[in-house]
């Protein structure tokens, strides 16, 4: 190509190019850090900034503002602190903050500003959705009747959780609360439901083993993993359960299922609390500000379960939150119960007894319940509880002295088979088949013959068992979710067999040790 083709050529780009220049005047309004520390930057300079507007600040650094003040305004940083000095310049962007959502996500460990962390390409979402978003009003839910399986016979059968549901997950420290919200998004593993989990401040060896689980039990690849670590700035933990729900609210609102694990919400009231007493809002009940209740209120209650006119989606949250030595009427605790639509309560001394998932049946409650239960289900499990606590609060009086009556005795040995078949190990959630089997046996006197320490083994080789000799029943129950007699007396007989099988394996005498085994010779 000769010189005076190639002029040509840029000439004619630099004319496109100056065609197509906005030539005019243009107005910015520029700030100046005045001080910036501990995640928090107060700028001045800046009057026409509206509430939560996302800024940028001259070293690549971004922040929202977060209040208002005659002469300064507070901006919360979402990066680190380090690339912003006094003295830098501040602009507004007009936008709040935004985050990617779509399939594109899927499969991804991410942080609240949908930037990768698992090593992986960018993610290119179809839409750039604001953090915070307007809860459904009423005239677009509808009722809460689908359920939303754990895999825990203890949640399933007695404290039910629905489509649209808005269920706490409350315990001391390190009982396993963690684990039953990574049990239920494990379960979602043969459902069209999509999970989100999302860590606001959790140490990174829980966050591993949270992704460790959920690949290698569960179904990543209909899983987002939304990490907001303790080193993470400040902007980024606050946001963080804002954003994942963002990112599931994407499924819901396209006629598809949602559940979020928030793992927890109070790490998330603890960092509020340093922000507002940073940019020095006035303190309240153990120095959280007052709007901390309307923060989850507003987070929680996007939650919800869709009409068919606005597409039929489900939004179904699982927030965790912690007690101190057992303390359920603590502030952060109480603001959450009032919320949302149940509580899952864990147990200390149950969870040190080894009674895992320590679940309190007399503390959880489920505000929706039988709604959502599959009617096998539902009919199996009707006094399951009832009986339970009868036999917690007997069992608690007879430690005391030793029990004479039949009934009393029977009425314990049977209620410690009900606290052993509600035992349940991590990673292994049952199908709805082998909780109607389980509750039926127990209920039904089937595994009265068994030893308590066999019962076990009884769980674990049920599933086998019942695919083995009733067949059919399972894949009736898996469809339908309902039992009618026959396929009752089929379980039964087939569960029956079973402990037979284990209650002989326990009488028989083990073999004869072979002569001259103990010496070698």
């Amino acid at each position: 190509m000769s010189d005076a083709t190639q002029l040509d050529a840029w000439l004619d780009t630099a004319r496109a190019k100056v065609e197509a220049a906005d030539i005019g005047a243009s107005a910015e309004e520029v700030g100046r850090v005045e001080s910036a520390a501990d995640g928090v930057a107060f700028v001045s300079g800046l009057p026409g900034v509206r509430l939560d507007e996302l800024v940028r600040f001259e070293r690549g650094g971004v922040g929202y503002v977060s209040s208002l003040n005659a002469d300064t305004v507070a901006c919360v940083l979402l990066d680190d602190a380090a690339g912003v000095l006094a003295g830098d310049r501040v602009t507004g962007s007009g936008e709040v903050v935004r985050v990617p959502t779509g399939p594109a996500l899927l499969g991804r460990v991410v942080d609240p500003l949908g930037r990768p962390l698992d090593g992986g390409p960018p993610i290119d979402g179809e839409a750039q959705e604001p953090v915070e978003r307007p809860a459904p009003p009423i005239q677009a839910r509808d009722f809460v009747t689908e359920p939303v399986k754990t895999g825990l016979l203890v949640v399933d059968a007695m404290f039910a959780l629905g489509r649209g549901q808005r269920e706490l997950i409350v315990g001391d420290r390190a009982i396993g609360k963690t684990a039953v919200g990574v049990d239920a998004i494990i379960n979602q593993k043969n459902t069209d439901i999509i999970s989100v989990y999302v860590a606001v401040g959790q140490k990174s060896s829980t966050v591993a083993r949270v992704i460790e689980a959920i690949r290698r039990h569960g179904a990543p690849e209909r899983t987002i993993i939304v990490v907001a670590s303790p080193s993470s700035a400040l902007g980024l933990q606050w946001i963080a359960p804002f954003a994942a729900a963002t990112m599931a609210e994407h499924f819901r609102d396209r006629g598809q299922h949602a559940l979020i694990v928030i793992d927890d919400l109070t790490k998330h009231a603890a960092t509020h609390r340093e922000i507002a007493l940073i940019t020095r809002q006035p303190p309240g009940r153990e120095a959280y500000p007052g709007d901390v209740f309307y923060v989850h209120a507003r987070l929680l209650e996007r939650a919800a379960k869709l009409s068919k006119e606005h597409g039929g989606g489900s939004l179904t949250a699982l927030p965790i939150a912690e007690l101190d030595a057992g303390n359920l009427s603590a502030y952060i605790p109480t603001n959450l119960i009032s919320i949302t639509d149940g509580q899952i309560v864990l147990d200390s001394a149950l969870f040190q007894a080894g009674q895992k998932p320590a679940v309190d049946v007399g503390r959880s409650v489920s505000r929706v319940g039988g709604k959502t239960q599959a009617p096998a289900l539902r009919k199996a499990a009707s006094m399951l509880r009832l009986d339970y606590a009868q036999f917690l609060e007997i069992e608690m009086f007879t430690r005391f002295g030793g029990v004479t009556d039949a009934k009393v005795k029977d009425r314990i040995a049977r209620g410690r088979r009900i606290r052993a078949v509600l035992s349940q190990d991590q990673y292994a959630p049952f199908r709805l088949v082998d909780e109607v089997a389980m509750v039926l046996a127990v209920q039904g006197g089937v595994l009265d013959p068994l030893p308590v320490d066999k019962v076990p083994a009884f769980r674990t080789g049920l599933p086998a068992a019942l695919d083995r000799a009733a067949g059919g029943v399972v894949e009736s129950v898996e469809a339908t979710g309902t039992l009618d007699d026959a396929g009752r007396e089929t379980l039964l007989s087939a569960m029956t067999a079973l402990v037979a099988d284990l209650t002989r394996s326990t009488s028989e005498p083990s073999a004869p040790e072979p002569a001259g085994a103990a010496d070698g010779g």
